[in-house]
């Protein structure tokens, strides 16, 4: 599908397999936008339909021919922002605001290594603007952030959103005063390029090699401070046969040569490995110049005296990865090497406790990007990013904003469907919804296209089936009982895992695991027949025994009629997304996935593992006692959707309906 100046187009009325490409709208859309809770910086495009009912091609070997989308993109994606001014940490120690990042930019963001979470260089994948209502969050030590509601920060406590609610549609964890966040604080102002600062590091670089009069310039092994001396000679008019005048002690240094001096003496014999940070030297003057410029901007060290023969002396920064950082904020070194914080851990005593939480009252320009690690440090704290989803980009939008943030709603749903039920050509085939966008997602609260599908479907005696992690369904339960009445209705909810904190992680924008299996049990109670798809379930997360019997037991008390076991299938764009997931969040595992996926290339588990898999579940669902307790509600079509119980060669149910077809990988569920 493509979208083109608010017009899509689609490959073909009923198939999207067809190579022709015709108009899927009769008119340019409506664009709307509602200042609500749940629809800020949400854009939705009402649309008019050509088609409603889509083939699925036979290609996809799935258990359904045809389905109906009424919505494209889906509000159950992440979305998070910060405003453009917010300085992101580059790989190189220096800092650059998030709205100047480009893809490909090397940034710093953090992987977990057993207990701790550490500091790692990563990559911009992606990057995007939008517009939110802006928050400011001031921390203890000063430093104040801007971002959108949405947004995530890492806390001593996890990941939490700027705002949430305790229950609720916005219900998920969210910051209060006096949460902790996890980094070292705020950046510090970077030093200018002044002239004074020039000559300081300079003056740093020639005494801190101690090569006045030796060498023409400094011996050092690292290019970028010998590129850098060269720069600053050629900049100040100094011919090598000066060098030495260049190396001079000014009478009443000022701050820019100071910082200058501090950046020259640490890239000349300065270190910072294993997070401490060390200047070294022989020279009376040389130690005398360092230690009065670091006291000269607060900076606490320690004088150790060495039992060397030339009397070296260390000077040792205090304060941990919070002092160093300042200090490379401050005054700019040039090696990159040695002002690196690759694999040191985020834990810190600085003062990054929440002072408060403030709606500035007005939508500010706002940017995100996706990382190779899923965060990155946004003025010293750790900052989640958004994943981009790349199933936008079949509508020309982008995968990550857009498909977050601009809904397309087929506002004519309901009319296509009754003159296709209506067709003489329509053989009355099953009808599956809920299989590539929630129909339920939040967006269906407002615009109610469902009411009117399940109204034609019923009246047309027609088999569907629903797939839905929302609990809107329940709104329609009503209707949906009367379309029991009179034909097949199939209803499953998706639910893979009942363990929270793993939901927050990678299912953030979904209602909880308990909210899905209570509106199943509501379902069964009001005597509609609703199973459970248990999916996706996570390789190495959601699979030990105990696992999967907590999750079976849980779906069990929901009277739920079936359960389905569906492994995590990784197809290209959900791979990258997990798989970018894994490594931060579990690098342990990504040597196992790499050899359960073909290499990390792969998209299906191998046969063996999707065997046991459902032989554990089978054997649970028996012992819970599974499908042997019915609704009280039954079907008269003659068709068998996906949701509905499997039938023996007699035509009785069966209590516990067999495992899926194990050698069909279609059959695994992807996460987006």
């Amino acid at each position: 599908m493509r979208w083109d100046a608010l017009r899509l187009d689609d490959g073909g009325e009923e198939t999207l397999a067809q190579s022709g490409v015709l108009p899927l709208i009769e008119r340019r859309a409506v664009t709307r936008t509602f200042d609500t809770p749940g629809f800020r910086g949400m854009t939705f495009y009402e649309v008019q339909a050509r088609s409603i009912v889509n083939r699925v091609p036979e290609a996809s070997r799935m258990m359904f021919k045809w389905t109906i989308n009424p919505y494209r993109g889906c509000q159950h994606a992440c979305s998070y922002c910060l405003v453009g001014e917010t300085p992101v940490l580059m790989a190189d120690g220096q800092t650059r605001p998030i709205a100047d990042l480009r893809v490909g930019d090397e940034i710093y963001g953090t992987v977990r290594d057993g207990h701790y979470r550490r500091y790692t260089t990563t990559t911009v994948r992606a990057h995007w603007p939008t517009v939110k209502p802006a928050y400011r969050v001031v921390l203890a030590d000063g430093t104040a952030l801007i971002a959108s509601g949405d947004h995530r920060f890492l806390t001593e406590r996890g990941w939490k959103h700027v705002t949430g609610a305790g229950q609720g549609p916005l219900r998920r964890p969210f910051l209060t005063v006096n949460s902790k966040l996890m980094g070292f604080g705020g950046f510090a102002e970077s030093a200018k390029d002044s002239a004074d600062y020039r000559r300081g590091y300079l003056c740093g670089m020639i005494r801190g090699d101690a090569s006045i009069g030796h060498r023409g310039y400094p011996a050092l092994a690292d290019a970028e401070g010998l590129r850098r001396t060269s720069a600053y000679l050629q900049q100040l008019g100094i011919s090598r046969t000066e060098f030495s005048a260049a190396g001079r002690w000014p009478k009443e240094p000022g701050p820019d040569w100071r910082k200058g001096f501090l950046a020259g003496i640490f890239d000349a014999e300065g270190s910072y490995s294993r997070g401490v940070w060390r200047v070294c030297g022989t020279d009376p003057q040389i130690i005398d110049q360092t230690a009065g410029s670091l006291r000269a901007f607060g900076f606490d060290f320690a004088v150790e005296q060495t039992k060397n023969a030339d009397g070296l002396v260390v000077l040792r920064m205090r304060g941990g990865l919070k002092e160093a950082m300042r200090f490379f904020q401050t005054t700019d070194p040039a090696i990159t090497r040695k002002r690196s914080i690759d694999g040191v851990a985020i834990k810190s005593d600085a003062k990054l406790q929440i002072e408060a939480i403030e709606p500035l009252g007005l939508d500010l320009p706002m940017f995100d990007i996706t990382t190779g690690t899923g965060d990155f440090i946004a003025n010293g704290v750790v900052s989640h990013n958004c994943f981009a989803r790349n199933t936008h980009t079949y509508l020309d939008m982008d995968a990550g904003a857009d498909f977050n943030s601009k809904v397309v709603v087929k506002v004519n749903a309901a009319d296509l469907l009754r003159r296709k039920l209506a067709s003489p050509r329509w053989q009355g085939e099953h009808i599956a919804m809920g299989t590539n966008v929630d129909c339920y997602q939040r967006a269906e609260g407002r615009y109610r296209l469902m009411p009117g599908i399940i109204s034609a479907l019923r009246d047309a005696a027609n088999p569907f089936s629903i797939l839905t992690k929302g609990t809107l369904i329940l709104r329609d339960i009503d209707l949906l009982a009367s379309a029991a009445e009179v034909t097949e209705v199939g209803l499953n909810v998706s639910c893979g895992f009942t363990d929270n904190e793993l939901w927050r992680s990678v299912e953030p924008g979904t209602p909880a695991p308990e909210r899905r299996l209570e509106a199943c049990a509501t379902l069964n109670d009001r005597g509609l027949a609703c199973g459970v798809l248990m999916g996706p379930v996570i390789p190495y997360l959601t699979d030990s025994p105990a696992q999967l019997e907590e999750t079976v037991r849980q779906i069990a008390a929901t009277g739920a009629v079936h359960v389905t076991p569906i492994v995590l299938h990784l197809r290209p764009g959900a791979r990258e997304w997990y798989l970018r997931w894994l490594r931060w969040a579990h690098p342990e595992l990504v040597v196992r996935y790499e050899e359960l996926y073909a290499g990390g290339s792969g998209s299906y588990v191998p046969k063996a593992y999707q065997e046991r898999i459902a032989g554990q579940v089978r054997e649970l669902a028996a012992s819970y006692g599974i499908g042997k307790r019915r609704g009280k509600g039954r079907s008269r079509g003659t068709g068998r959707g996906p949701g509905r119980p499997a039938r023996t060669e007699q035509g009785t149910e069966l209590d516990i309906p067999p495992a899926p077809p194990i050698a069909r990988p279609n059959e695994q569920l992807t996460l987006l």
